[in-house]
Order: C-alpha cells, then sequence, then structure tokens
C-alpha cells in the first residue's frame, strides 16, 4: 500500500530524512518512533503532500504520489486520515457538528450526515456527547472527536501524529485501544510517537528513526533509538 523508495527530505544544507525505504502492507499497524526531531512528522508530511521529497519516490497503492496533479490532491488526502496532537476541532461546534463539517467540506450530502455521524460517533464512543462544545470535553474525548472527523471520507490509511501527546495516562490508552479497533476493522494505522511504553505494549511493527535515517524495522518491536 504504502513504498517509500530511497526517500530523503531537504531543507537547505539541512537533512530532515536521509534515503529512507519501507514498505508497508494494507490493514498493517505500524509505529514510527524517535526523539523529538528523527523525522517522523517530515515523513508524515511528505506522504500526506503536505510537502514534496528532495530526491527518491513515494508510491501509494502503486502510484508516484509526485505524480499527481494538483487538482487531485484533495481527492488523494481523503484516503488518508490524520489526526494531531492539538486536536485541531472547530471551538463553536459541537462534536456532531464538527464531525459534520468534514462530511459537507467532502462535498457530502445531507442524508448522508445524517446517517453516517451517530454511526461515526458510536464508533469512538461519543453518542452521549454529540451536543457538546470541545470546551466542555476532556482531552481524549476531543481527540476521539478528531479520530471521527479523520474517518469520515472512510480513508485507506489514518496517520497520527504524536496522538496522545496531551492527554493523561488514562486517555492515553482509550486512544491508543481505539486506533487498534480500527485498525482491527481494516484500516492501514501509522502512529508516530514518542512514548516507549504505548509502542512496547502494543508490539506491532516498528520503524525507528534516528536524525533522518531509517535505524531499524522490525515486525514485533520495541522502542530502542
Amino acid at each position: 500500500m504504502i513504498n517509500f523508495n530511497k526517500t530523503s527530505r531537504y531543507y537547505g544544507d539541512y537533512c530532515a530524512l536521509k534515503d529512507i525505504s519501507f514498505r508497508v502492507k494494507p490493514k498493517e499497524f505500524v509505529s514510527i518512533v524517535g526523539r523529538s526531531g528523527a523525522g517522523k512528522t517530515t515523513l508524515l508530511k511528505l506522504l500526506l503532500k503536505e510537502e514534496k521529497a528532495s530526491s527518491g519516490e513515494i508510491l501509494v497503492d502503486g502510484k508516484n504520489i509526485d505524480e499527481i496533479k494538483e487538482k487531485d490532491v484533495p481527492n488523494y488526502r481523503r484516503k488518508i486520515g490524520s489526526i494531531f496532537q492539538d486536536f485541531k476541532l472547530l471551538p463553536n461546534k459541537t462534536a456532531y457538528e464538527n464531525i459534520a463539517f468534514a462530511m459537507e467540506a467532502g462535498g457530502r450530502t445531507d442524508e448522508e450526515i445524517a446517517e453516517d455521524v451517530p454511526q461515526i460517533l458510536n464508533l469512538v464512543e461519543l453518542a452521549d456527547k454529540a451536543d457538546n462544545f470541545p470546551y466542555q470535553m476532556s482531552g481524549g474525548e476531543k481527540q476521539r472527536v478528531a479520530i471521527g472527523r479523520a474517518l469520515v471520507h472512510k480513508p485507506d490509511i489514518l496517520m497520527a501524529d504524536e496522538p496522545t501527546g496531551n492527554l493523561d495516562p488514562l486517555h492515553t490508552w482509550d486512544i491508543i485501544r481505539l486506533l487498534c479497533r480500527i485498525n482491527e476493522l481494516g484500516t492501514t494505522v501509522l502512529l508516530a510517537t514518542h512514548d516507549r511504553e504505548i509502542v512496547n505494549a502494543l508490539g506491532r511493527r516498528v520503524i525507528s528513526l534516528d536524525r533522518g535515517q531509517l535505524i531499524r524495522d522490525e515486525e514485533k518491536g520495541r522502542y530502542i533509538v
């Protein structure tokens, strides 16, 4: 599904990623680990086409994403749901409205929204918080709304960049369990994190980055950098 082939990203003389090569199969759950500045976020930005590789290539479903025309980038990005450390919710909209707004922006009909949003809220276990605004929710609840919003286009890939960085341990594990459940339903999950405890408990594939280089790729890995 995803193939990084000798991919590098430079910012002037600074090398953020150097000759990165790996493949991710459909329905895999992969943790991408490394210290701050290791290149995790840069890697995800390249995959999302927020930035362009300086050299090498990135293939998604066999297609070089550099060949995607600018007008087709929004359609490409609908294949990839994204969640972040800071939630990025609209503060003046309820949980229901935050998810519905993402569907409206994607051109979905009122009927589709009315049918899908309650299902998504059920999936992220927030049906009882549908009418709550972000200020009325805990950090874990806000992140679950953000995950729900990321799922509105039924993406093939869910990309999570430090999604538990602002959460306490209890809410952290709620989010990780939800990501595992989404993966079990067939979505490929890429989790960028520097949380050693999470990675070691998951026992899934681990790709380790250090100063922009891939230093380890293990099927049942641990956090070792």
